[in-house]
C-alpha cells in the first residue's frame, strides 16, 4: 500500500536491470483507475481530502517512503499535516480475509499531507488515532530532515526522532506567550577587535546572509560576540540558531543574550532542563513566540521560523558528532540548513579545523579574523619543552614535572590559579620515527601504520603488511612507539606545592567557574574551568599522549584542546604564561606557539588533499561480522571511482566495557572496511550505501553491517 513514486520513463536507457523494473512496475501502477479510499469497517470519511499520507516511525531503509491511510470522518480536523498519529503496520496489513482487514501493531507516525487519492487501488487502512492536534512537523523540517537522511546514508524517521523531542501532553497544553518585537540594532561591541567584524553585525542587521568562518580571539568575550551576531540577526525580523559543545558553553551565551537583550527573546535547549521544560522551550520556537535558539547537539533542528543565522560554536569537539542512526554532525546539519534556508552561516572557535578550512578555500564563507597584532596583545606567551630538555632536566625525571613547568607555576601561583591540563587515560598509541617523530603512514593508501615493534607493522585501513618502512621525511629507519597515558595526577602536583589548594575538574566532577585565588587546577582537555580575571599560567603535560593517537585528526585536536586551555590564560602583557610538553619542532606545537591555527588548518588541509584524505574526499565505514561485510561489499553497487581500504579487523571490545555504536559486541571480531570517493562522489557514494542496506534489511540478511558516512575516527 505504499504510494512511494517510481521513476519516469525518461532517462531509463542504460539504468540498471532493478532500476527498470522499477519504473516498469510504477508505469503500470499509473494506469490503474484509482480507487477512492475504502476502510474495512465503512467507517464515514472525510469528505475533503479522505487520504492521509503518513511516514511511520520504523527506522528502517526499506520502508523509508510514505503509506496511505483513510481519515475517518471524526478525525477530519484534528488531521493535519504536521501532527502525530498513530496506524496500523505490520504482518496482515495487506491481506483482507472474510471481508476484515487483518489489523498489524498500532505505531507511531507523522500525517505528511492530506490528498484527494491514493496511488493504492485496493482498500485503505484508517488512521487510528490522532494523539495531538499540535503540529510539530514543518515542511521546513521535513526537507531538512530528508536532507540530512540523504547525506547520511539514512532513514528519514531516524532523523525525525532526533529532531522532534517526545511529546509531553501538559507542556502542550500550554499556552505560549505572543512574540515580541526585533529589538534595537546593536553596536559592534567586541566584534570591532575583528577585520570586517563590523561588517558582519552590519550585514545581519540589515538583513544580508554573511557566511563566515571565525577564529576567535583569546578570552571569555566569544560568548558576548555571539550574543551580538544574535541580535543583530533579531533586529532584521528573522531568526537565529546557536549551538555549542555542552551546557556549560550553552549557559554562557544563555547569560550573554540574557544581558544583551533582556528575558524572553530566545529559547535554551539542552538535556539538563528536563523533557517537560525541554519540550515547552522547544513548542516556543515552533509557534514562533521565540525566535532565538541556544542549544546543545540536538538544537541544531529547532524548528526557528524565518531563520536568517545559523552559528556553531567549537565545531572539533567530539560531542557535537551525534551517536544515534544516522550519526549527523552538527556543522553539517547546519550546513544544510544555510543551503536550505539561504540564511547567514557562522563557524566560530579558538582553533581551526580542516573543514573550516576547506569551507573557505572553496570560497563558500569568508574568513572573519583579527590582525596579527590584535592576536599578539591578547594570547599568553607559550613555551615549550621537548625530549632533549626532559632527558637534561633531573628534576624531571625525579618529580615527573619539568623544571621550566615548575618554574612557572611557581611564579604563576603568586599572582593567581595555574591551570594544568592532563590527557584522558586510555589512548592507544601508534608508530612514528624515532628521530623526525613524523607518524609512519602506509605507502599504499597513506593510512597509520601500527605494530607492537618495528618488525611487523600493518596498516589500520587497508591491512597491508609493511617490512621496509622509512620515514619521508628524514630518511631514519627506527620507529618508536609514541607516548601514552597520563602521567601527572592531582595527588603529585599536591606534593610538588604542598602550601597549594588543588582542584580537579573531569568526567566524574566538572567545575564551571574558579576564584581568582592561588591553587593548582588539575582539568582533562576540554572540562576547564574558567577563572574569575585569567588564569596566571597554564600548564599542559604529556602532549606526547594526545599527538599519538592513531587518528587522522590527532595533531588537529591536540591543537584545539591545547588552544582551548591556553585562551583561558591571561594576556602575556599581564603575565600569562603557557607551557607546553611535547616536541616543538612539530607543526601543532609551532602552531601553539605562534597562536595560528588557520595556518595549521591550512596546511593540513593540503596534505589531506595530496595523499586524499577527508574533508578533500568523502569516506565511509561499512564494519561488521567479517562474512557480513564481505557480503555487503560484494552487492554494493559503488561509483565507479571508488577505492575500498581493507577490511581489517577492529580491536575486540573487552567485557564489561561500553559498547560504541558501530563497535563489536564484547569479545566478538569484527571487521571494517572504508570506502573513498573522490569531490564530487559523496552523494553517489551515500546513494549506493543507502540501496544496499534497503536491500539488505527487506531480505532479513542476517547479523547487521553498520554503515556511517564521514566517520569521525578512521585512524
Amino acid at each position: 500500500m505504499s504510494s512511494e513514486n517510481g521513476p519516469g520513463d525518461g532517462g531509463a536507457e542504460g539504468a540498471p536491470p532493478e532500476q527498470l523494473a522499477l519504473i516498469r512496475e510504477s508505469v503500470r501502477k499509473a494506469k490503474e483507475p484509482r480507487a477512492k479510499p475504502r476502510t474495512w469497517r465503512g467507517a464515514a470519511l472525510a469528505e475533503q481530502l479522505p487520504v492521509a499520507r503518513v511516514l511511520v516511525d520504523k527506522g528502517v531503509l526499506h520502508l523509508d517512503r510514505y503509506f496511505d491511510y483513510a481519515v475517518p470522518a471524526e478525525l477530519d480536523a484534528d488531521a493535519q499535516p504536521g501532527v502525530r498519529v498513530r496506524v496500523r503496520f505490520g504482518a496482515g496489513r495487506h491481506r483482507v480475509r472474510e471481508g476484515r482487514r487483518e489489523g498489524g501493531g498500532l505505531i507511531d507516525g507523522f500525517l505528511i499531507e492530506r490528498r484527494a487519492e491514493s496511488d493504492y487501488s485496493g482498500p485503505l487502512a484508517a488512521l487510528a488515532q490522532v494523539v495531538s492536534p499540535e503540529r510539530v512537523l514543518s515542511e521546513e523540517l521535513l526537507g531538512l530532515a530528508r536532507a540530512v537522511a540523504d547525506r547520511y546514508a539514512g532513514s528519514v524517521a531516524d532523523v525525525l526522532q532526533l529532531a522532534v523531542p517526545p511529546r509531553n501532553a501538559r507542556a502542550e497544553q500550554q499556552p505560549s506567550p505572543p512574540p515580541l518585537p526585533p529589538p534595537p540594532v546593536p553596536d559592534a561591541g567586541p566584534w570591532a577587535r575583528y577585520e570586517h567584524g563590523g561588517a558582519f553585525i552590519a550585514a545581519l542587521a540589515s538583513g544580508g546572509t554573511p557566511r563566515a568562518v571565525w577564529n576567535t580571539l583569546p578570552g571569555p568575550q566569544w560568548s558576548e560576540e555571539l550574543a551580538r551576531a544574535v541580535a543583530a540577526t533579531l533586529a532584521s525580523g528573522r531568526g537565529a540558531l546557536v549551538v555549542v559543545p555542552d551546557g556549560r558553553a550553552a549557559a554562557r551565551v544563555d547569560a550573554a543574550l540574557t544581558s544583551l537583550l533582556g528575558e524572553g527573546r530566545h529559547a535554551l535547549l539542552t538535556a539538563d532542563a528536563g523533557p517537560e521544560q525541554r519540550y515547552r522551550q522547544w513548542l516556543a520556537v515552533s509557534r514562533g513566540s521565540v525566535r532565538a535558539v541556544v542549544g546543545t547537539r540536538a538544537a541544531m533542528f529547532a524548528p526557528v521560523r524565518d531563520l536568517g543565522l545559523v552559528a556553531l560554536w567549537d565545531d572539533g569537539d567530539d560531542s557535537l558528532s551525534e551517536q544515534h542512526a544516522p550519526q549527523p554532525h552538527a556543522r553539517e546539519v547546519l550546513l544544510l540548513r544555510a543551503a536550505l534556508d539561504r540564511c547567514g552561516f557562522l563557524l566560530g572557535g579558538w582553533s581551526c579545523t580542516v573543514e573550516a578550512a576547506q569551507l573557505v578555500e572553496s570560497g563558500w564563507a569568508r574568513p572573519l579574523v583579527a590582525a596579527r597584532e590584535q592576536v599578539r596583545r591578547a594570547a599568553p606567551l607559550v613555551r615549550t619543552v621537548g625530549d632533549a630538555d626532559l632527558a637534561r632536566d633531573e628534576a624531571a625525571r625525579a618529580a615527573r614535572l619539568p623544571t621550566l613547568a615548575w618554574q612557572v607555576a611557581r611564579e604563576g601561583l603568586r599572582n593567581g590559579p595555574v591551570l594544568v591540563q592532563v590527557p584522558r587515560r586510555g589512548y592507544v598509541p601508534r608508530m612514528a620515527c624515532a628521530q623526525c617523530r613524523a607518524p609512519a603512514r602506509c605507502r599504499h593508501c597513506a593510512g597509520p601504520l601500527q605494530g607492537q615493534d618495528a618488525v611487523l607493522l600493518r596498516c589500520g585501513w587497508c591491512g597491508r603488511e609493511e617490512t621496509s618502512w622509512h620515514c619521508p621525511e628524514c630518511g631514519s629507519f627506527r620507529l618508536r612507539a609514541q607516548v601514552v597515558g597520563a602521567r601527572r595526577t592531582a595527588e603529585e602536583l599536591g606534593r610538588a606545592f604542598p602550601a597549594v589548594p588543588v582542584r580537579t575538574s573531569g568526567r566524574e566532577h566538572v567545575l564551571d567557574t574558579v576564584p581568582p585565588a592561588p591553587a593548582l587546577v588539575v582539568s582533562t582537555p576540554g572540562a576547564e574551568p574558567v577563572a574569575e580575571g585569567g588564569y596566571a599560567a597554564a600548564l599542559l603535560l604529556d602532549g606526547w599522549a594526545m599527538l599519538g593517537r592513531p587518528d587522522l585528526r590527532a595533531g588537529e585536536d591536540a591543537l584545539r584542546r591545547w588552544i582551548g586551555a591556553a585562551a583561558l590564560v591571561r594576556p602575556q602583557e599581564a603575565g600569562g604564561t603557557v607551557v607546553v610538553v611535547a616536541e616543538p619542532t612539530l607543526r601543532p606545537v609551532q602552531a601553539l606557539v605562534r597562536w595560528d591555527p588557520v595556518g595549521h588548518a591550512v596546511r593540513e588541509r593540503a596534505e589531506r588533499a595530496e595523499l586524499g584524505f577527508p574533508p578533500v574526499s568523502r569516506m565511509a565505514a561499512v564494519s561488521g561480522p567479517p562474512e557480513m561485510v564481505a557480503d555487503f561489499l560484494r552487492a554494493v553497487e559503488l561509483p565507479h571511482e571508488a577505492e575500498i581500504l581493507g577490511p581489517v579487523p577492529l580491536p575486540v571490545t573487552p567485557p564489561g566495557r561500553p559498547r560504541r555504536s558501530g563497535a563489536p559486541p564484547p569479545g566478538e571480531q569484527w571487521d571494517r572496511a572504508l570506502i573513498r570517493v573522490p569531490p564530487g562522489s559523496g552523494a553517489a557514494l551515500a546513494a549506493a550505501l543507502k540501496a544496499a542496506q534497503a536491500a539488505r534489511t527487506a531480505r532479513g540478511s542476517g547479523e547487521p553491517v553498520w554503515v556511517r558516512i564521514d566517520p569521525p575516527d578512521i585512524g
